[in-house]
């Protein structure tokens, strides 16, 4: 019984279960890519490695070096990799280090100063990324582990004493090899655990679209890896800046990603494209008014023959009031996409009146249209972006059928009025763009679009517009700027 009732629960916990609105998968192509930044990245961040002051005596051999910095870095050879069920692996081998030092060294009455170049050879690193989804739904690294060993140190010595230095240079260099095996984790764990971090805090989560709408990017869950890519599932869901708690229901069919031919993929489902339009429409942006001059001259004359008989009854105080044309959506529009292209269906109430100065406007007509607009979805840098195009348009009469009949003479000047006055207007909001989910200075390349039934695909290659670096640089918590070897959690190791 207590089976039943937990596979009950589990099937109830599904069936609320909330559905992407969208999709980002990250494929293994993408990865040779974002390792050669992470290396120009890593390589910039081991350069600061600090290594402390090493003194120390033997017999009457005594010896001070201080001033210890990274002078190069080279790494001949690393992989990235992906690994089940949210990791990330990059395994660094045969990597050098060149490094410059100062030293002072007393050997009985003779001093002896000066700076001496050194080198690590060998070294091997091997961290381990972990991604999941903070209460917020950013994506973040939960977890880092580091081992890291140095082979072989190499200490030139020069100036009067070098064979007795050489004779003594164990000592230091053994010092220096177990200093800097310590040092390696440290920068690497506060480069993982911290700097990208506030990379991935660009990922955009609930931000503003503009002044009346804002979209929800948060992730519904970890990301999850395979072998092959890292998929994450975004609630892709816009709502209305007044109404930041109202949610439309996802009932649209949940977006599928199967390719791995490029490096990234991004999956929309009509959830997506709905919940934007009735935001808008909350918002009372899905509404137009025209009066006076604003109707075309043409229209307006039409118009007025059309109603003439109704004009011709009023006032003649009213007769030559400007003529206004107002336009409202009266439900919520809605995206379908199907293979052969997406469309969009409004419907709206047209109403036709005379304004008259310090007056009630006076109404002429009401009626109601009937519209279908084709969407040419494209995605440019980080924008996804609408062209719009009215294809079918349609006037009718909630009054009469008669009534329907005497506005045919009316379709084809609002149409072009649509076509000529408003879809400029739409396009010109919708050409701006929303952003996909990507960090602060990489975009989407070589984009191509494909629809299928309910969602579409968008196929793109990866660029860096801009470098690791100077990304985290621009976000680097200004109390975070030194990593401290004491930051290195209990997983992280550091091999001698």
């Amino acid at each position: 019984m207590a089976l039943f009732g937990a596979f009950f629960l589990a099937l109830l916990a599904g069936a609320y279960a909330e559905l992407p609105g969208c999709k980002m998968r990250i494929t293994s192509k993408a990865l040779e890519l974002v390792k050669q930044e992470g290396l120009r990245f890593l390589e910039q961040e081991l350069e600061t490695i600090t290594i402390p002051d090493l003194r120390g005596s033997r017999g009457h051999f005594y010896y001070n070096i201080s001033e210890m910095k990274v002078t190069e870095l080279q790494m001949t050879s690393s992989e990235l990799n992906f690994h089940p069920e949210q990791e990330l692996i990059l395994q660094i081998t045969n990597a050098s280090l060149g490094m410059r030092f100062r030293r002072q060294l007393l050997y009985w009455f003779f001093y002896d100063g000066g700076y001496i170049n050194a080198s690590a050879e060998g070294i091997s690193i091997h961290t381990v990324l972990q991604l999941s989804r903070d209460p917020t739904g950013q994506i973040k690294v939960s977890n880092f582990s580091c081992q890291a060993s140095v082979s072989r140190m190499h200490v030139n010595f020069g100036g009067t004493f070098k064979k007795v230095y050489d004779f003594l240079s164990m000592f230091i260099t053994s010092g220096m090899h177990f200093l800097l095996n310590q040092q390696i984790c440290p920068v690497l764990h506060h480069a993982g655990m911290v700097l990208l971090n506030s990379l991935l805090s660009t990922v955009p989560v609930r931000s503003s679209v503009d002044e009346l709408v804002g979209i929800d990017y948060s992730l519904l869950k970890d990301p999850v890896a395979s072998s092959s890519n890292l998929d994450m599932e975004f609630r892709g869901a816009f709502f209305p800046l007044a109404e930041r708690n109202w949610s439309l229901p996802n009932r649209a069919v949940e977006p599928q990603l199967q390719e791995e031919e490029r490096m990234v993929y991004v999956a929309i489902s009509e959830f997506f494209f709905d919940s934007a339009m009735e935001s808008y429409f909350r918002a009372g942006a899905l509404q137009l008014s025209l009066v006076g001059d604003k109707v075309p001259h043409d229209l307006d004359m039409l118009l007025r023959a059309t109603y003439f008989g109704s004009i011709i009854l009023l006032s003649p105080a009213v007769i030559d009031s400007p003529m206004k044309l107002e336009l409202r959506v009266t439900v919520p529009p809605r995206c379908t996409i199907k293979p052969s292209g997406t469309t969009i269906s409004i419907t709206a109430s047209i109403t036709i009146a005379l304004v008259p100065p310090n007056q009630p406007e006076v109404q002429l007509s009401s009626m109601t249209m009937d519209a279908r607009l084709s969407a040419k979805i494209a995605l440019k840098g980080k924008a996804l972006r609408t062209q719009l195009d009215l294809r079918k348009f349609r006037i009718y009469s909630n009054q009469s059928a008669f009534e329907s009949l005497a506005l045919i003479p009316l379709q084809d000047p609002l149409k072009t009025m649509l076509q000529i006055g408003v879809m400029p207007l739409l396009n010109k909001h919708t050409l701006r763009g929303v952003q996909i989910p990507l960090p602060e200075g990489i975009n989407f390349v070589r984009e191509v679009v494909t629809n299928h039934a309910g969602f579409l695909t968008i196929g793109a290659d990866l660029h860096f517009a801009k470098g690791l670096h100077d990304v985290i640089e621009k976000y680097r918590p200004a109390d975070a700027s030194e990593p401290q070897t004491s930051s290195v959690p209990p997983t992280s190791t550091a091999a001698a």
